[in-house]
């Protein structure tokens, strides 16, 4: 089974089980984008925003001069900086794709369904094209970081692919990337730290 095959499902396809660290960053990753959304479109409705509404009761956070997401923003964005080494960037690339992209709260369920697309092909082509080389880079931070780094620019940039299907994928990513406004950067960090805690969580999962 594909490492990545359950962090990129709607929540209801993903069983209750134990959250793997995967999952917990991925799941925090998307209450950083619902509490952007809240502020950059004024939302009040906290049941519009499920991620962010169990974040804040989870961690009573309380709203920040009577606007939803300005403390939740800050909260979570602190514990990726913490716990897993998100940069400042990484975050300002978020807000900008947001704010591109989410006109109106009409716009929310249209973005985070093209983000899951975007996800979902990104995943499943870096899995085709790194697989054999996870094991060894596991080993090595530094080799996995750079190889996720060229497999990303091959993806955006690499005209032509041996096979049919890659080439495909290669291009429904890359009109992805346009839409969404990300940078290589950006995906290399994101994908790096996916491929990181995934294949953690496999690891301890076959030593339990």
């Amino acid at each position: 089974m594909s490492i990545f095959s359950k962090l990129f499902k709607k929540k209801e396809e993903v069983e209750t089980s134990q959250v793997s660290r995967a999952e917990e960053f991925v799941t925090l990753i998307r209450v950083y984008y619902q509490a952007v959304m809240a502020v950059q479109l004024g939302i009040t409705n906290m049941n519009m925003l499920s991620d962010m509404a169990l974040f804040k009761r989870m961690l009573k956070i309380p709203t920040q001069n009577n606007k939803l997401g300005l403390a939740e923003k800050s909260r979570v964005r602190k514990i990726l900086m913490q716990e897993y080494g998100m940069n400042e960037n990484f975050f300002k690339e978020i807000d900008a794709s947001v704010k591109k992209n989410c006109k109106s709260q009409m716009d929310i369920q249209t973005y985070f369904f093209k983000f899951q697309g975007f996800c979902n092909d990104l995943f499943q082509l870096i899995e085709t094209q790194m697989q054999w080389k996870f094991r060894f880079l596991i080993l090595f931070k530094k080799l996995l970081y750079g190889m996720t780094e060229k497999t990303i620019h091959d993806i955006v940039t690499k005209s032509e692919w041996k096979d049919i299907s890659v080439q495909k994928a290669a291009w429904s990513i890359r009109k992805y990337k346009e839409s969404l406004g990300y940078s290589e950067k950006w995906m290399t960090d994101f994908v790096y730290h996916v491929i990181l805690l995934a294949r953690k969580d496999a690891k301890k999962s076959s030593a339990s």
